[in-house]
């Protein structure tokens, strides 16, 4: 079952772009990313999923079922993350958490507890005194405590210094493990591929490739850097070539054997080939040009 499904999704402000044609499907207990720039269209598709802004064409639903003709029902089974949080400044966090949960009809309190002590979060505290990260806390705690079917989180990690962010994820991994579907939109590449098992990449309001994050990472290319030369001979396959004291770092598609044997008759002092991070293989995604 698809927990999340959207078909020719289409969405524009005015005479604007929004997304447009976006066909996405979540498999039940996936841990799927949601991948692109600035204003690529990812918020937007979530306020969709989410009922909060309507589609201008197309379709979407959550649980089998339409995002505005069943939202009060979606949203009980739905822990949703905005970008920015944003709550009222002179509550203090424990009556924000509180409020959260009593607008569900839920007693979230033994959960929102052992929430607030894995990410640190002081409740004792006013919204205004809080960092940025603190309120991110919150809008984990506000959007995880009650426990729900599917997590729906844009940008979660923003504003999270590295030790939290690891925190968050080990939750989200242990929700995973118990049946959560989690979806999170992410600019940090490398959190992708190190927690989520699919993922689409979107750009310009298009989805430009959905897979399994091994087949999207699976390219062929290998990254070289070789040390002790200046200069590296022309051969096809070599792109993307930096060059920094004496190192030459280039990505590298073609014939593997005719570049041993070039790179074995060169004043070479040391050699490297690993696979390319994620980062470098979105990248040709993020910079190409759309055609309408």
């Amino acid at each position: 079952m698809d927990v999340i499904k959207t078909a020719s999704l289409t969405k524009y402000y005015g005479k604007s772009r929004g997304i447009k044609q976006i066909n996405l499907a979540v498999p039940e207990g996936d841990f799927f990313g949601f991948i692109g720039p600035n204003g690529a269209g990812k918020s937007t598709t979530i306020r969709i999923l989410m009922g909060l802004i309507s589609s201008t064409e197309g379709s979407a639903e959550i649980f089998g079922k339409d995002v505005k003709r069943h939202q009060e029902e979606i949203l009980s089974k739905v822990g949703y993350m905005p970008s920015e949080a944003v709550f009222y400044r002179n509550m203090k966090v424990k009556d924000v958490i509180r409020l959260s949960a009593q607008l569900r009809r839920i007693n979230c309190k033994t959960e929102a507890e052992r929430l607030c002590e894995r990410l640190e979060l002081d409740t004792g505290k006013k919204i205004s005194e809080l960092s940025f990260g603190n309120r991110k806390k919150v809008s984990i705690v506000c959007a995880l405590q009650h426990k729900p079917q599917l997590c729906v989180f844009d940008e979660p990690t923003s504003g999270l210094d590295p030790l939290m962010q690891k925190e968050f994820y080990s939750i989200l991994e242990e929700r995973n493990q118990e049946g959560t579907t989690v979806f999170l939109s992410s600019h940090i590449l490398s959190e992708v591929q190190k927690y989520c098992r699919h993922a689409a990449v979107i750009r310009e309001g298009r989805l430009l490739v959905t897979d399994s994050i091994t087949n999207i990472a699976h390219t062929g290319a290998k990254r070289i850097t070789v040390r002790g030369i200046s200069d590296m001979p022309e051969l096809s396959g070599i792109r993307d070539v930096s060059t920094d004291r004496g190192t030459i770092s280039f990505l590298y598609s073609g014939d593997i054997n005719i570049l041993l044997q070039v790179l074995s008759g060169l004043p070479l002092t040391d050699v490297s080939i690993t696979d390319p991070d994620l980062e470098e293989i979105f990248m040709h995604y993020y910079t190409g040009t759309e055609n309408d």
